[in-house]
């Protein structure tokens, strides 16, 4: 059964929650879902999750990333994880798997876009290919919070603590997507 890390932060919980939704997506469509987080203090991902180690990397048929929106940008210490992937990238042990990318932030316009942009640099600098989710998902249209065309998100100030269900639906969607371009390119 193909492994895809779920590399995520999560400071208060809402990121682990879309890390959540998106592991069922990934067992959904006969995926091993592989949650992982990075050195952190205790917080939510940390008191549940391993660690990631980079030498999981080589051995996963995909990676999906989350973080929360740091001004506009991934948590620093996931930034930190890929600065020490130096020798996965000159073995391109990520070249041509698939992956993905989630944030949330506490308010609508707190730079959820820009960090799923930036969270992709460094997936696309090891080979990946980026996955998102397309205009024809319905939930897409009629989410009032948060999801995007490049990647799941979580509005917490217009959702509320909870995952809505169009933010779950899509946060599925986007584990099943990569689990299942993982499966076809086994």
């Amino acid at each position: 059964m193909p492994r895809i890390i779920i590399l995520y932060y999560s400071r208060n919980g809402a990121t682990q929650q879309l890390a959540d939704a998106i592991a069922n997506g990934v067992s959904k469509a006969g995926a091993e879902p592989v949650l992982r987080t990075v050195a952190c203090d205790g917080d939510a991902a940390c008191q549940r999750d391993l660690l990631i180690e980079t030498d999981e990397l080589a051995d996963c048929a995909g990676l999906i990333m989350g973080s929360p929106t740091r001004f506009g940008h991934m948590y620093s210490g996931l930034q930190k994880f890929w600065e020490q992937t130096s020798r996965d990238w000159l073995k391109g042990a990520l070249v041509d798997k698939p992956a993905a990318v989630f944030t949330s932030s506490s308010s609508m316009h707190g730079g959820q876009e820009s960090t799923l942009l930036a969270m992709g640099v460094p997936l696309l600098h090891h080979g990946m290919l980026l996955v998102g989710i397309p205009y024809t998902a319905p939930e897409l249209q009629q989410t009032d919070a948060g999801g995007s065309p490049y990647g799941a998100s979580h509005v917490e100030h217009a959702a509320g603590s909870k995952l809505n269900q169009y933010e779950s639906r899509l946060a599925e969607q986007l584990g099943e997507r990569v689990a299942n371009a993982a499966l076809k390119l086994k």
